[in-house]
Order: C-alpha cells, then structure tokens, then sequence
C-alpha cells in the first residue's frame, strides 16, 4: 500500500495527556467518541498508565460518559502480565512497585506480590507508584541485585496532572537502575507490543491506523517505528517546537484531540 495515499481507518488513542490530566477530561470526550463514529472509524485505546486495570479503566471512560468493550483497551499492565506468563506459565512471586490495577492484572495471571524479603521472587516489576516509600525502592534493588528479572512496564519518566508534570514509572526507574547498574527490561511504548496487539484486534494494517499521543519518545516514536501515521496532541506532555523538530516527520501536530478530530 502506498502508506501517503492510505485513507485511515482507525485511531489508536492514547490516554493521559490525550483524553484526561488525571480525573479532568481534555475536552468534550463524548462528542469526540461521537464523531470517531460519525467519521467511520474504529478506535483502540493504548496506554503505558499500568494503574488501572481494563475494567477501571472501562468504569472512568463511563463516568465521563463514554462506553467502549473491554477488547478496546490496551495498557502496559496487560502486556507485562502476558510478557511475564510466557516467561513463567505457572505463575509465581514477584516483587511489585505499583498500584491496584498492576497488582490485579499480574494476579489474574498467577504473579502473587510478596513483601517478604525472605522470600524468594521470580521477578521485580515497576511501574508508577504514587504511593512509593524508600523502604520498597530498597526492597526492589536487593531483590534487581540477586540475579531476578526486573521489568519495567513503561519509560514515562513524567505524569500529566491538572497541577503539571509529576514523575512517572520512568523516573522510577531511573532510580532503580543506578542504584543496581542494571537495565530494565521496557514491555510498553515504544516498545512495539501494544500496539501490534491493538492493530490485531482492529483488524487494520499500520498506513491506515493513525496513533495519536502526546509524547514523542513513546507514543510517537512506538507508532513510528511499526509504519502507522501519527498525531502529536500538544495537551500533554510535548511541546509545538519539539514536535516540530521530530524525525521522521509527523502527519498532524494539533492542540488537542477535539482539533485533530475536526480535521482528519
């Protein structure tokens, strides 16, 4: 297909920083989902936020008045547990940074959180943890530098909020790694997991499907790298001038969803 001429077909939107600042939407989500519809497109939603599982994540798009099917939903949660089952099928302990929706996605699997430093564990998985204490950081290191798997479900080093930036998964585990010397394995963005997974379930190939996010070494970069066309939102994260800046070029650099949707 000639990927320039290709009519899109799907959206695979991000979330934070594109659909919401933590509990405040960026504009009017139900007319927005209206008009994905109106327009004739399917659309899949991809997050690197490991804090909520599918069903809280399906229960905040509701209170905001928009339904979608659990089968829409792709974040970095699901994607370290699937990672983690093919690893260790019959599950195990792990050590675990994160909050509720990481926990019952891993547990769901088999992967039971241990706080028990004399316990053994089979892996430590990291993600944002807005209740994160330096007891549990030491924990994770001892346990990095034993020898375990230490995965992170995503680099975000920021979080979007309706005060501004907070630290992310990322940042987190830039503090892990320098205190071990050792690198995470990264299951979310830009790794290109999710998003394969999210063009499965659309049935649509990369030159039809446009990503949309608001962070270029993630979203963009993820989108990029698997072929599918890409809009940066400036609602989040990135800025005009770097979105500008960024190679390969991006189709669509617009303020916000509402203003890319009126477009396309």
């Amino acid at each position: 297909m000639n990927r320039e001429n290709t009519p899109i077909r799907a959206l695979i939107l991000d979330m934070d920083g594109v659909l919401w600042r933590d509990q405040q939407p960026i504009g009017d989500l139900p007319e927005i989902f209206r008009r994905i519809e109106e327009g004739g497109y399917k659309v899949a939603l991809a997050t690197n936020n490991a804090t909520l599982s599918i069903q809280q994540y399906l229960n905040k798009l509701e209170g905001f008045g928009v339904h979608l099917d659990a089968w829409q939903i792709v974040n970095s949660a699901e994607a370290t547990a699937a990672y983690l089952e093919k690893l260790f099928p019959e599950g195990g302990r792990i050590f675990m940074i994160g909050e509720n929706g990481l926990e019952e996605t891993l547990n769901r699997r088999g992967f039971v959180h241990s706080d028990d430093d004399e316990e053994e564990v089979i892996a430590v998985i990291a993600g944002l943890d807005r209740k994160l204490t330096f007891e549990k950081l030491g924990k994770a290191a001892r346990h990095i530098q034993s020898g375990v798997l230490f995965i992170g479900t995503n680099p975000d080093r920021s979080f979007p909020t309706p005060k501004g930036l907070i630290p992310g998964a990322g940042a987190i585990l830039a503090a892990l790694e320098s205190a071990t010397d050792i690198k995470a394995t990264i299951i979310g963005k830009p790794q290109p997991e999710m998003y394969l997974l999210a063009l499965q379930r659309l049935g649509t190939h990369p030159e039809q499907t446009l990503v949309v996010g608001d962070r270029l070494e993630t979203d963009i970069a993820g989108a990029q790298a698997i072929g599918c066309k890409t809009g940066l939102v400036l609602s989040g994260v990135a800025d005009e001038l770097a979105g500008m800046a960024w190679r390969p070029k991006l189709d669509y650099i617009e303020a916000d969803l509402t203003t890319l949707i009126e477009i396309l």
